[in-house]
C-alpha cells in the first residue's frame, strides 16, 4: 500500500513510472513531476484505465474512495469510464440548458404561434426581467426554495398578483423543459399555497347613469389631443378593451357595413372579434380618418407609427378631474355591462358584445351567428343611451 510519505517523496525520473497501491489504484509519476492517479480495471474482458485527477489536489484517501466506487460500478455491470463520460456530458448539457435558454425557446414558441404583442411583452417582462436571478442557473439545479425566495421578494413589495403570475410563468418554463427532456420536475408545483392571496382590485368604473353622462360630456369638451378624445369616445361606444382601441388599424374598419373586425392575435382569447358600429361610432371614426395617413387609426402624439398609450388615456381622465378610484380606461366596459344588465338587456348578448366567449366551440359558433343582429341593436341602443345620459347630466368635472 502507498503511504503519504512515499507519495510526497516520489521524485521525477527520465521516464514515467508507477507507484502501486491496492485494488488497481496506482500513482503515475511524470518526468515533469506531476503525480496522477490512475485506476486499472477489466470490463467485458478488456483492460481499461480511469483517471482520478492529480496529487495533492486529490489526496490519497479520496483517490481510494474513488477507486472503491469504481469497483462497485464494475461489480454492478457498469463501465466506470463510460459512466464518467455520461456524467461529463450531463454537466455540460446542464450548463448549456440554463433557465434563460429554455425561457427564450418558450418565448420564441409563443411568438411563432401568434401570441399577441401585449402578451409577449408581459411574458418577456416576467421571464427576462423579474426572473433574471435564475437566468444563468442550470434548469436542473433550481430548487423550490430558490424560486420561493425570488417570489417573496416581489410579494414583500406589495405586488402579490405579480408574484403569482411569475410563479405561473416560471412553472411554464419548467414544464416546457420537462416535455423537451431537459428537466424531470417542476419546483413551482411545491409552492402552491406558499404565497399570499392576491388582493382583488376591481377596475374603477362609473355605473350611475347621470355621472356617466357627465363623464361623456367631459370627454366631448376635453381640449386635449384629438386622437385621445376620440379614443375615449370609441372606448365608451364599442365596449372594447383599451388595447383594442389603441391598436385599431384602418383596414379593420368597414364603415359601409358598420363593422370593426379585430384580428384574433390582438384579442385576449386569441379569437377574432367583430364589433357592430353604431351611427355615433361610425361618425367618430369618419371624423378621425383624415387626421393621419398611417395605418393606425388613433396614433400617438409623438409618432404616427406608434399607438396611444393606456397611460395617456388614464392621464386624460385625471385631467378631467376623475381619480383612479373613480374611473379608468378599462372601466368603460364595466359601466356598459352594469347599466345594460340593470336595464334588462339580454345578458348573453351583453357577454357576446364584451367578447366573453363560450369555451365550447360549437356553442360559440352558434352564439356568434345567433347574436349578431341582437348585438347590432344592442350597440346602437347603448350609443343612444350615452347620448341620453349626456342630456340628463347636470354637471361636468373641471379640467385640471
Amino acid at each position: 500500500m502507498l503511504t503519504q510519505f512515499a507519495i510526497t517523496n516520489a521524485k521525477p525520473k527520465a521516464k514515467p513510472y508507477k507507484l502501486a497501491d491496492q485494488g488497481g489504484l496506482y500513482l503515475l509519476v511524470k518526468p515533469t513531476g506531476m503525480r496522477l492517479w490512475r485506476f486499472r480495471y477489466r470490463f467485458a474482458g478488456k483492460e481499461n484505465t480511469l483517471s482520478f485527477g492529480s496529487f495533492p489536489a486529490v489526496p490519497l484517501g479520496e483517490a481510494r474512495g474513488k477507486r472503491d466506487e469504481a469497483r462497485k460500478q464494475v461489480a454492478a455491470g457498469i463501465d466506470p469510464s463510460q459512466q464518467k463520460k455520461l456524467e461529463r456530458i450531463g454537466v455540460t448539457t446542464a450548463a448549456q440548458n440554463t433557465f434563460k435558454v429554455i425561457a427564450g425557446e418558450l418565448l420564441k414558441k409563443a411568438e411563432d404561434e401568434g401570441a399577441a404583442e401585449a402578451t409577449m411583452a408581459k411574458n418577456r417582462w416576467l421571464l427576462e426581467d423579474l426572473a433574471a436571478p435564475l437566468a444563468t442557473r442550470p434548469i436542473t439545479q433550481i430548487k423550490p426554495v430558490e424560486v420561493l425566495n425570488l417570489l417573496r421578494r416581489i410579494e414583500r413589495t406589495g405586488r402579490r398578483e405579480t408574484a403569482h403570475r411569475l410563479r405561473g410563468a416560471i412553472g411554464g418554463v419548467f414544464r416546457f423543459a420537462i416535455i423537451t427532456s431537459r428537466a424531470e420536475t417542476d419546483p413551482t408545483a411545491a409552492l402552491r399555497g406558499a404565497l399570499l392571496k392576491p388582493q382583488t382590485q376591481h377596475r374603477a368604473s362609473i355605473t350611475d347613469e347621470q355621472e356617466l353622462g357627465a363623464l361623456m360630456r367631459s370627454i366631448d369638451e376635453y381640449d386635449g389631443w384629438p386622437t385621445l378624445t376620440a379614443a375615449l369616445g370609441l372606448l365608451a361606444l364599442t365596449m372594447t378593451r383599451p388595447g383594442d382601441v389603441r391598436h385599431a388599424k384602418r383596414p379593420e374598419f368597414d364603415l359601409k357595413k358598420a363593422v370593426w373586425r379585430i384580428p384574433g392575435e390582438r384579442m385576449k382569447m386569441r379569437r377574432p372579434h367583430d364589433v357592430p358600429l353604431s351611427r355615433q361610432a361610425v361618425g367618430l371614426v369618419e371624423g378621425m380618418w383624415d387626421l393621419s395617413d398611417g395605418e393606425l387609426l388613433l396614433p400617438s402624439i409623438r409618432s404616427p407609427d406608434r399607438p396611444l398609450s393606456e397611460n395617456a388615456m388614464n392621464s386624460a381622465l385625471r385631467r378631467m378631474g376623475y381619480t383612479k378610484t373613480e374611473v379608468t380606461a378599462h372601466g368603460f366596459r364595466s359601466s356598459a355591462s352594469t347599466i345594460l344588465n340593470e336595464r334588462g338587456f339580454d345578458p348573453e348578448v351583453i357577454e357576446a358584445a364584451l367578447a366573453h366567449q363560450d369555451e365550447n366551440e360549437m356553442r360559440r359558433i352558434y352564439n356568434r351567428a345567433t347574436y349578431w343582429d341582437k348585438r347590432v341593436k344592442l350597440m346602437q341602443a347603448w350609443a343612444d343611451l350615452l347620448d341620453e345620459f349626456r342630456q340628463s347630466s347636470v354637471t361636468i368635472r373641471k379640467v385640471a
